[in-house]
């Protein structure tokens, strides 16, 4: 039976969502919750910007449900499991918990959005189903009793940005039950899932969703999510004889760099460990300047008010016994601030505009 625990306070009847809240996380939940009760079937809701502008777009009733559906399907979900949303409802994966808890006439556990949210959970309230950011995850598996929690959930989903290898590996190790999304604001949430076994990740789309490639070899997509439209990404994916793709990169970073194509997204997590090792806590990308002999040059960025060439030096010197010689990074430039989008991630296009113009 559809139900919404918040703290002390549990939410079931359609009066129940008529109250008022001044805690942002509980009131937006509220909201969007009264809103599906009483048959609403058009939402707005605003896109992440990871590649743009920001923008908002409507969504309907028979897309989420849609999603809903495939993901119940996939997972064969059960009336009697238990749902946490550890996400902010104002955004499509906060939205899409509390949909699966009223599409499946299932109870729901909302909770603030924290790096840890498994720490205060009641024993007794152990969730079968969860969707997390990769950083939510990392925390979990760096807390004992966290992770012990983590590794009972039957369906841990992951997305928001992709799984470092190490984060793979770990969860891999720990036997914890994660898949990776892939999906988008317009898809209403995913559309394929990969298993996190510590290999190579293939997305398995859902029940329904079809797949397909145009003439750049990036993913298009066909769904009940996507309204039965057909959706062009600028995803550049390997699709094999299963069905199932493999994610390289967006188009819109590829660098050509001497006529050969680069994937930044691909090579980033092969020199994660390397990075964290020698520049520990920063973030980094790697990306395309212009350069007259290549077209483009491929450099690392590194956010860190410490320009340690030394470390540099190094770090240089060991990427070349990880990355074959036309991938590596021949530059290292060092960013006080990253620049971000909206909702947090790294834009890389402006960031690299601030090494174009200091070259």
């Amino acid at each position: 039976m559809f139900q919404l625990h918040f703290e002390n306070q549990i939410f079931r009847t359609p009066d129940d969502f008529q109250t008022s809240s001044e805690n942002e996380v509980l009131k937006q939940a509220l909201l969007f919750c009264r809103d599906w009760i009483v048959g609403k079937e058009k939402f707005i809701q605003k896109t992440s910007g990871s590649t743009g502008t920001p923008k908002e777009i409507q969504i309907t009733r028979s897309q989420l449900l849609a999603s809903a559906k495939a993901t119940a399907a996939f997972f064969q979900i059960e009336k009697s499991d238990l749902l946490l949303a550890c996400l902010h409802p104002n955004y499509i994966a906060g939205k899409m918990m509390l949909v699966r808890a009223m599409v499946w006439d299932a109870a729901v556990i909302l909770v603030e959005p924290t790096s840890d949210p498994l720490a205060n959970l009641a024993e007794n309230l152990l969730p079968d189903f969860v969707a997390m950011v990769p950083l939510q995850v990392e925390t979990c598996l760096n807390n004992p009793k966290s992770k012990q929690k983590l590794q009972q959930i039957k369906h841990v989903l992951i997305g928001g940005a992709p799984s470092s290898l190490r984060l793979q590996r770990q969860l891999s190790e720990n036997h914890i039950n994660a898949w990776q999304s892939f999906g988008m604001t317009e898809t209403v949430s995913h559309i394929a899932l990969a298993k996190i076994t510590g290999e190579a990740l293939w997305y398995q789309p859902l029940p329904g969703v079809q797949i397909g490639q145009d003439d750049r070899e990036t993913l298009w997509i066909e769904s009940p999510m996507s309204g039965n439209q057909r959706i062009q990404t600028n995803d550049k994916v390997i699709i094999n004889s299963s069905r199932y793709f493999r994610w390289l990169g967006r188009v819109d970073f590829v660098v050509n760099s001497g006529g050969v194509k680069l994937f930044p997204e691909s090579l980033e997590p092969q020199i994660e460990e390397s990075i964290d090792r020698l520049f520990p806590g920063k973030r980094f990308f790697l990306g395309g300047i212009p350069d007259q002999m290549l077209g483009q040059e491929l450099v690392l960025l590194i956010e860190s008010n410490e320009k340690d060439s030394n470390r540099a030096k190094n770090l240089l010197h060991e990427l070349e016994t990880i990355l074959p010689k036309f991938e590596r990074p021949r530059k290292i430039h060092f960013l006080d601030h990253f620049e971000e989008t909206s909702s947090g991630k790294i834009n890389r296009i402006k960031t690299l505009a601030h090494v174009t113009l200091d070259s």
